[in-house]
């Protein structure tokens, strides 16, 4: 039987017995949750919603031994003598500051996911890089996390993502916070102007291109609207499709071209992309794609050509959700971030495209 079966299980016969935690799994160990009195030291003055973490292995022997605690703990809070001095081991005396929830946080974070390079630098920039700003000696608490965030500019990315950040980091230590009200009107559709280029320019650029390996990364960055880095994560071609995966932002997933022409005229098939260490991080084989694409003199970036096919499936009339799928992204990503490069040559295009259509709607008759 699956541990995560034992554990619901054990929480099943300590809800029926009207016990005041339940178990939860943290990593390899296993913890209680529960409303459990204020930690010493903490500036809370209510019982509320907090983790004892046991330091049990989380195996059948540690959960039957954690459903013991569980209801002696309970028996304790019922006759008001629980005390958290009792429960808290030597390394977890200082388990009320920033930097123990911290490390809480990422323990709980890739308890759902695989440990990989690509999720490991997901939590340190989303999560660890904007906590660390803290001081990690400092209790936690809602108004030290509140206090910080009023110091970073209002309606920035910034602001935005601390609140993310601690607002989970605030939930694990089962604090009572709600940094809704600080997090700003930041949003992606108020980032600096771009100029996309047209199909035109990108065709005739890639022909400009005198390194093969570099205009094969070009090539498929164009055609397909890939990160720069996926050109390096590109496993096959099935027919004209192309399918991206491995160590990638978004896992494995399947790119229709909107021009198939380019397949064949860009040589895409022909996989030539130049040598480069696939154990850096994605950002990192990013930024080498721009660096390139700068000495190369190419007159934009190479995300300009994945903005320029996201407007291309427009154009084309494919349903936003399934070009928000074949990016990797959301939809509301899709529309906020890509959209909003939308030229008046665009709209050009797609009014002239309706006009045409011999089904079109006609005004009333004179």
């Amino acid at each position: 039987m699956e541990i995560s079966s034992r554990i619901n299980q054990a929480n099943g016969r300590l809800k029926l017995g009207k016990i005041r935690l339940k178990i939860e799994k943290a990593g390899h160990r296993l913890c209680l949750r529960g409303t459990l009195p204020p930690k010493p030291g903490s500036t809370q003055t209510k019982n509320h919603q907090q983790r004892l973490y046991l330091g049990l292995p989380a195996n059948p022997n540690g959960i039957s031994e954690a459903e013991k605690l569980a209801r002696k703990i309970s028996a304790l809070l019922d006759c008001k003598e629980f005390d958290w001095q009792d429960w808290l081991k030597p390394d977890q005396q200082d388990s009320n500051t920033v930097g123990y929830w911290i490390e809480r946080l990422e323990t709980d974070y890739f308890t759902t996911k695989a440990r990989t390079l690509t999720t490991q630098k997901t939590f340190n920039h989303d999560y660890k890089e904007r906590l660390l700003k803290l001081s990690q000696d400092a209790v936690l608490t809602s108004d030290l996390l509140k206090s910080h965030a009023l110091k970073i500019p209002p309606d920035s990315h910034a602001r935005l993502k601390f609140c993310m950040a601690a607002t989970a980091l605030a939930k694990v230590a089962g604090l009572d916070v709600d940094l809704k009200a600080y997090r700003g009107n930041y949003s992606a559709a108020k980032v600096k102007h771009r100029d996309v280029p047209d199909d035109d320019l990108i065709q005739r650029v890639f022909f400009q291109i005198t390194n093969p390996q570099w205009r094969w990364v070009y090539a498929v960055i164009a055609t397909y609207g890939l990160r720069p880095h996926e050109a390096f994560r590109l496993i096959e071609f099935l027919g004209v499709i192309a399918q991206v995966g491995g160590n990638t932002k978004t896992g494995y997933r399947k790119v229709w071209p909107c021009y198939p022409e380019w397949f064949d005229l860009f040589d895409c098939g022909n996989v030539n992309p130049p040598a480069v260490n696939l154990e850096r991080e994605n950002s990192v084989i990013g930024a080498s794609v721009s660096r390139w694409f700068a000495r190369a003199g190419i007159p934009f970036l190479p995300y300009d050509l994945r903005h320029a096919w996201a407007i291309r499936t427009l154009e084309f009339g494919l349903d936003i959700t399934l070009a928000a799928q074949q990016m990797g992204h959301s939809v509301q990503i899709h529309s906020t971030t890509y959209h909003q490069w939308i030229s008046d040559r665009t709209h050009q295009r797609a009014y002239e495209t309706l006009m045409l259509r011999p089904d079109r709607p006609r005004p009333p008759h004179a």
